[in-house]
């Protein structure tokens, strides 16, 4: 089944659409195939109900009617939001400077839950994190603070035989130690001063799908045995009681930790380490994966706008502005960069004096001469 059908692929943004597109791993079809969820149909539209009719006919959920020449960025939603209208201003700019297109490529994305990408560094990483989804194995995912470890590890759940069954996360460094226990296993009533009701644990909550213990090098080595005994024996036993319930979970882990250091500490059991560590992926920081930073800050701006609002585009100064930059806080400091854009910004666009790269108060831009 293809993800996106393109019935009448000769407008002059196609090249660049299916890029944009490929680089998120969706399969994009030209021409009609027999199964696609959205179709993509180049206007002017001549007759609506022959469009959904053929729509119908190939299984499509969605269908997108696309002005290829319009003179600004718009859309409009038709029948309950399964036909929107797009117009789309040709600029002339590459696909990677033209935040219209990336808009576009967006909007398509959107119902496939696809890890914004367009670096080959994140395509590989995509390719091998689909793949080891279809084997229920356990996979740690090393990399920076803020470099896409969780949206990783969604995805490989959503790609794994038990996307149909619960996705559990559980930030290690974020719960106190002296409640991360009851928390993960779970309480009886009374086992301890305040749990004057039963709790089944995390543990239990994902049985049958998936638990990401986000910065497990966080967890105490207290609880790190425990979690070794759940792993091997593939049951877990509540704080307060003596039963031992069976549990079927998938666990990812993350870290942004060098692990073989912290095991040369003796702060992580190293037992544990390889029961978690049987397929290693690690995510790049964003300056080593530049090409993903055009598409990421467009598709942020899209998610961050008020409802109802305009999204603005990034002018390609801006781009350029934000390509030259490190990016320390890699994905997370994008996003934080993005949102005091929007706060900035009176208009259709976001230009480089919107662009507020360091986290200190300033006055408001001067608005720009017509």
């Amino acid at each position: 089944m293809a993800d996106i059908c393109i019935t009448a692929p000769e407008f002059p943004q196609l090249n660049g659409l299916v890029s944009l597109l490929e680089a998120r791993r969706l399969r994009v079809r030209l021409g009609f195939h027999p199964t696609c969820h959205t179709l993509l149909q180049p206007g002017p539209l001549k007759d609506q109900r022959a469009l959904v009719d053929l729509a119908r006919k190939l299984g499509a959920k969605r269908i997108i009617v696309l002005d290829p020449a319009a003179e600004a960025w718009q859309t409009r939603e038709d029948l309950g939001g399964r036909m929107i209208h797009v117009g789309l201003p040709q600029t002339g700019l590459p696909y990677l400077r033209d935040a219209a297109l990336m808009m576009l490529a967006d909007l398509l994305a959107e119902p496939f839950g696809a890890m914004v990408a367009a670096d080959p560094a994140t395509g590989d990483l995509l390719d091998m994190a689909r793949r080891v989804a279809r084997f229920d194995v356990s996979v740690f995912i090393n990399g920076p603070t803020g470099s896409g470890k969780e949206v990783l590890s969604r995805l490989i759940h959503s790609a794994s035989p038990r996307a149909d069954k619960p996705f559990i996360a559980l930030n290690c460094a974020a719960i106190p130690e002296n409640m991360l226990e009851a928390i993960l296993f779970g309480h009886e009533k009374g086992a301890f001063t305040g749990a004057t009701t039963p709790n089944q644990g995390f543990i239990r909550a994902a049985d049958g799908g998936t638990l990401l213990l986000d910065e497990i090098s966080e967890m105490p080595l207290a609880l790190q045995a425990k979690l070794l005994r759940v792993l091997q024996e593939k049951v877990v036993t509540p704080i307060g009681s003596q039963t031992e319930t069976p549990v079927d979970i998938r666990i990812l882990a993350t870290s942004n930790r060098d692990m073989e250091h912290e095991i040369a500490k003796g702060t992580f059991r190293e037992d544990l380490y390889y029961r978690l560590n049987v397929f290693p992926l690690e995510t790049l920081p964003l300056a080593a994966r530049a090409q993903d930073i055009p598409v990421l800050a467009q598709a942020m701006l899209r998610r961050h706008t008020p409802a109802g609002a305009q999204t603005p585009f990034l002018s390609p100064k801006a781009l350029n502005m934000l390509a030259a930059h490190p990016w320390p806080g890699n994905v997370r400091e994008l996003e934080n960069v993005m949102q005091r854009a929007l706060v900035l910004a009176d208009g259709a666009e976001i230009a480089p004096e919107h662009i507020m790269l360091m986290a200190r108060p300033v006055a408001l831009p001067t608005p720009r001469a017509a």
